[in-house]
């Protein structure tokens, strides 16, 4: 790169957050790669990496984090690429508030305080990209997975303002919404459900049995999952292209999806939804 960025990444002990971190890390890019577990930070500083803790759900961490990170750079950070989080399913009548206000406060709230705290940075620079991992979950939503649909649909009403706010400043706001891609996403879904959802006592009993085959499946779920690096590469024109887009869809369904809710009414898209999402076995 003759221009290389310096670019803060959450998120990467796995699939899409290591994916991103090795591949703009091999393109140049000064990568700080971080993680919520001990293990996984020493795993990523043995491959090299500048990595450090950031627990969305820590505040302190979060701002020891960014500070840190401004410690090493003289003050500079070109990007911020906002991607851990986890997915609650279950249905939106078995969410209590306090599981609701958890899928909150990891997908929305810790994204949001941390976009804040390197906005300055990126002012005072006069350019920036802040690179937000959103969901085709975030304009599409799909049967029991009420709170994280939620979760990103808010986050992509709040970064749609944040783009307006920010016009004229240098800093791009950009959202990457990905549909099925190969990671530990299902996996860390069926731990929170196991943790947060009593499935015995609920009225979707039957569906949740069906749902948790799905959760637990090895392999790919559908034959239009990528791999991750097919995020890696919009995440490469979103941080070095002059004029990035606003949105990068990746993966079939996301395309399909975009395209039918511009041309559909509610309740036909509705119908297209619910066969998609197959009562929660899909």
């Amino acid at each position: 790169m003759r221009d290389p960025r310096t670019i803060l990444i959450t998120g990467c002990s796995s699939g899409i957050g290591l994916c991103t971190a090795r591949g703009l890390r091999e393109r140049g890019h000064r990568v700080f790669a971080t993680a919520r577990r001990p293990d996984d930070i020493a795993r990523l500083a043995s491959e090299g990496f500048e990595s450090l803790r950031l627990d969305y759900d820590d505040s302190n961490s979060i701002q020891a984090c960014v500070s840190e990170v401004l410690d090493r750079t003289g003050g500079e950070l070109h990007a911020l690429f906002n991607n851990g989080g986890y997915g609650q399913p279950g249905a939106v009548e078995d969410l209590s508030r306090e599981v609701l206000r958890a899928q909150f406060e990891t997908n929305l709230f810790g994204w949001h305080e941390l976009t804040r705290a390197v906005i300055p940075a990126m002012r005072a620079a006069g350019r920036g990209r802040i690179i937000q991992n959103s969901s085709v979950l975030g304009f599409a939503a799909m049967a029991f997975r009420g709170a994280y649909n939620a979760s990103k649909f808010a986050l992509e009403g709040l970064c749609d303002t944040l783009r307006l706010e920010l016009r004229g400043s240098g800093i791009e706001v950009v959202l990457i919404e990905p549909g099925p891609v190969e990671s530990r996403f299902r996996a860390n879904s069926y731990i929170k459900f196991r943790e947060t959802i009593d499935r015995d006592h609920s009225v979707f009993a039957t569906t949740y049995a069906a749902m948790e085959a799905r959760l637990t499946r090895e392999g790919p779920t559908t034959t239009f999952t990528l791999p991750p690096e097919a995020v890696l590469k919009k995440v490469i024109h979103a941080l070095e292209s002059r004029r990035p887009r606003a949105r990068y869809y990746v993966t079939l369904p996301t395309h399909a999806f975009g395209l039918l809710k511009r041309v559909l009414g509610t309740r036909s898209m509705d119908a297209l939804l619910a066969r998609a999402g197959g009562g929660g076995r899909r």
